[in-house]
């Protein structure tokens, strides 16, 4: 199947069959969110992935439709930061010496075009930043999910303070972004029958 099927294929599923995903096939579909592109390379969040069937259940309550949730093989819960102090910076570059085999002292002047772009933000901005950095992510799980013929549901609708107590996260330094559904579209799901609608292109596109 190529990418352009592979897309055709895929729809927000409403409702998954309960099948597991093979760990190999779901380690490549989280390999595709590691390798996303993210604004100076910061990372400015973390991927939870909730695969016991004990969480799952815990966390159907904190979903406004928990169909997906009930059903899936395992569900992506992406976190971003709202706060990048300089522990966090130390830690980035650090990594980056180790893995590149470069004295850290040889990184100084990006570390302080780093340290600069981060002063000038607010902790809002901050925050607004590392979001869009967390869309990237689901976007690529997304598209490595339907290259590898696996279904999904991004979903945002969700009681944050409920899903956070569950998760254990600290709604000072982060915040629950978006989640996504992983699993085999179920034979009752009726939306999979339905023709994809979306703008022509005369409407979407302009080349200029």
């Amino acid at each position: 199947m190529n990418y352009l099927e592979a897309l055709s294929r895929r729809y927000s599923v409403k409702k998954f069959n309960h099948e597991i995903i093979p760990q190999d096939t779901l380690y490549n579909i989280l390999e595709s969110g590691k390798l996303s592109a993210s604004s100076l390379g910061l990372q400015p969040y973390k991927v939870l992935v909730v695969e016991s069937e004990e969480m799952k259940q815990k966390l159907i309550p904190a979903f406004y439709n928990p169909s997906q949730i009930s059903t899936c093989s395992h569900l992506i819960v992406i976190i971003s930061k709202k706060t990048i102090d300089e522990s966090y910076i130390h830690g980035y570059f650090n990594h980056i010496s180790e893995v590149r085999e470069t004295p850290v002292e040889k990184l100084d002047l990006f570390r302080k075009s780093i340290n600069q772009h981060i002063i000038q933000k607010t902790q809002d901005e901050i925050f607004n930043w590392a979001e869009k950095q967390s869309y990237i992510v689901l976007a690529n799980l997304m598209y490595a999910a339907a290259i590898e013929n696996i279904d999904s549901c991004p979903m945002e609708g969700f009681r944050q303070d409920l899903i956070e107590e569950i998760l254990n996260i600290n709604p000072e330094t982060e915040k629950v972004t978006v989640t996504l559904a992983l699993g085999y579209r179920s034979e009752e799901d009726h939306f999979q029958h339905m023709k994809k609608v979306r703008k022509p292109n005369e409407k979407l596109f302009k080349f200029i």
